[in-house]
């Protein structure tokens, strides 16, 4: 089944929708998501990104990521995503929003206004080997120190997202 991304402008109005794929081989700018999951005692859950993914595959990451269809709102797209990559459902609130731009693997790129949420569960996430290959929870100072050590074992959007989730004040508040 083919995907559609919605094409933005730098403002984030939309613009069009192209083919997930010829997207980010055309590196159009489009409108993603990504979720971070919190325990009860505020560890962040990872997910290990499956090695077969189209692009950063085995590669650590948030809790969830992805994109909204055409015609979906970001926040339900975000809980859609969620579910399917995990199990997990949640209440997602709206944390932040950044843009980056990175060339990756296979000559595809990036190109994204990416919109963070984050929920709060203590239920054990499912692992779906298409999507994922591991899960784990992580408190933010080990993962600030891992992610010093061993960047590369990230995906590219993580760490900024990353740190974006740690100057909100709804990450602060739990």
């Amino acid at each position: 089944m083919e995907e559609f991304v919605i094409l933005v402008n730098e403002k984030d109005e939309e613009i069009g929708v192209k083919e997930k794929l010829a997207a980010h081989r055309d590196g159009n700018l489009h409108r993603a998501f990504s979720v971070f999951i919190l325990n009860s005692k505020g560890e962040i859950l990872l997910q290990k990104r499956a090695i077969d993914k189209y692009h950063s595959g085995g590669l650590w990451s948030n809790t969830c990521c992805g994109h909204p269809r055409p015609g979906e709102k970001i926040k339900e797209a975000a809980t859609r995503r969620l579910k399917e990559e995990s199990g997990l459902s949640s209440k997602l609130e709206f944390v932040a929003v950044f843009q980056y731009k990175i060339s990756l693997q296979n000559e595809l790129c990036e190109n994204e206004i990416d919109h963070i949420f984050i929920g709060r569960s203590d239920q054990n996430p499912l692992l779906i080997p298409s999507e994922v290959s591991a899960w784990r929870y992580v408190r933010a100072e080990n993962l600030s120190a891992e992610l010093t050590r061993s960047s590369a074992e990230f995906t590219h959007w993580f760490p900024v997202a990353f740190r974006q989730l740690l100057d909100s004040s709804m990450y602060k508040s739990s």
